[in-house]
């Protein structure tokens, strides 16, 4: 698999790191129910089929975080773009 990072270029699979999934927001930790929540969103996970939004980090290159959205069937590349706050966790 090859990933197109916006400021380097297209580049192997193993210049990255995969962190996981781009679209989890972190529960507040001030909530009445904080350790129920922050339990959900560190062990329970979905395994999609089809398109997912991912988090992966350029190690062996930029050291930017990027959004990668990817079939998980395919591992069809569909959009690479930098994270940000305004991107990480909302679903597109």
């Amino acid at each position: 698999m090859r990933i197109a990072c916006p400021h380097c270029g297209t580049r192997d699979l193993r210049e990255f790191a995969y962190l996981g999934d781009a679209t989890l927001e972190r529960p507040d930790p001030l909530a009445a129910d904080a350790l129920e929540k922050f339990t959900a969103y560190v062990y329970q996970r979905d395994n999609p089929a089809g398109p997912h939004r991912e988090l992966w980090y350029h190690a062996a290159g930029c050291h930017a975080w990027l959004v990668v959205t990817r079939d998980t069937r395919t591992h069809e590349i569909a959009q690479v773009e930098p994270a940000s706050r305004g991107r990480v966790g909302a679903a597109q």
